[in-house]
């Protein structure tokens, strides 16, 4: 089979059409002074022969080289390959190409990982940061989705919101006790995802909070959270700040005898893949990362078109928090009637 042909150039445009190249490049860019005639004609002609323009030489032209970068915090969280799909999406409509790196859960990888785009000639990158990320030392624009209380945020999920609607969701159902449980205390998302729910809770509601990383310090890596100690306490909600952890909360309440949803409700947040399709479905808080990809990638591509030199620009946009949708499912259910009981006689 032969080798397929590459895409004609603007010699091969400029010669069948018996024009210079000048004018060939000068119609294709929307540059210099070309009839309007002429200018549609060789952009039939160039669609006709498959011409497609070439990075490299555009990078040339403009000193631009039409890419973007991504830094992500950890890739092997399912969360964030979903979010890097999503800027891909975005970033492709908008015309630019996507470099990803990935800083493994380490801020000094992170800086590192910045620093290592710069290099590469990015024209601007979105940063989804970690705690004691230096993003003001990148030498080129840059798009930071965290959570709207981070400052220099651009735009991200109303994590705040999210946790209120939870709150609301599980008092609604007669939840009383619930036990919020995060992985790292130090996470603005996960704060402020707490302070939601205990914003959204009731005169009549209590909670307490449980940092997975202070209970591995004691009881090392993937040991038990105590979920069975709390539910004979009268806990009867469970609201888990990432699906991650729901996950483990569910686990660990099933494995214990203990019932979800009959007994005890069990909640997460993000909507992970997975999320529709344990036993029983995770009650969650879902993020709409398309409208949050397409604001960051929008406004970063508005700082690029206006900044004349590469400085280390954080970006700005109109709209800053998108709200969250809560997707209620089989892990959350009505209080049940006997801890309601209980609970109500210790108070």
């Amino acid at each position: 089979m032969a080798p397929s042909r590459p895409g004609p150039n603007l010699s091969r445009i400029a010669t069948s059409l018996g024009v210079s190249v000048a004018t060939v490049s000068n119609a294709l860019s929307g540059k210099g002074r070309v009839s309007g005639q002429l200018v549609q004609k060789i952009r039939e002609h160039a669609a006709e022969l498959g011409y497609v323009p070439s990075q490299a030489g555009r990078a040339l032209r403009t000193g631009r080289s039409g890419v973007l970068g991504l830094v992500l915090p950890d890739i092997a969280n399912p969360l964030f390959p979903k979010i890097a799909q999503a800027i891909e999406f975005a970033a492709s409509a908008t015309g630019y190409g996507v470099l990803i790196a990935d800083s493994r859960g380490d801020a000094a990888a992170q800086t590192e990982a910045i620093n290592r785009l710069v290099e590469r000639g990015v024209d601007g990158m979105i940063v989804i940061p970690r705690r004691a990320t230096r993003i003001s030392s990148a030498a080129c624009p840059v798009a930071v989705i965290d959570t709207p209380s981070t400052p220099g945020n651009t735009v991200s999920a109303d994590h705040w919101q999210g946790g209120r609607e939870i709150a609301l969701h599980l008092a609604g159902l007669g939840h009383r006790r619930l036990l919020i449980i995060g992985n790292n205390q130090e996470s603005g998302v996960q704060n402020d995802r707490a302070d939601g729910i205990r914003a959204g809770m009731r005169p009549n509601m209590h909670s307490e909070t449980l940092w997975i990383e202070k209970v591995e310090q004691d009881g090392g890596s993937g040991c038990l959270l105590g979920l069975a100690e709390k539910v004979r306490q009268g806990f009867t909600a469970f609201a888990a700040l990432s699906d991650l952890q729901a996950l483990r909360a569910l686990t660990e309440l099933q494995q214990a005898g203990i019932n979800v949803p009959t007994d005890v409700s069990v909640t997460g947040f993000d909507d992970l893949i997975w999320s529709p399709v344990v036993t029983p479905s995770l009650t969650t808080v879902r993020m709409d990362m398309d409208r949050i990809a397409g604001i960051a990638v929008s406004a970063l591509a508005e700082t690029i078109r206006k900044s004349r030199a590469r400085e280390g620009v954080i970006v700005t946009a109109e709209i800053e928090r998108v709200a969250m949708q809560l997707i209620v499912r089989h892990s959350s259910g009505p209080a049940s009637p006997a801890l309601k009981t209980s609970e109500m006689e210790n108070m």
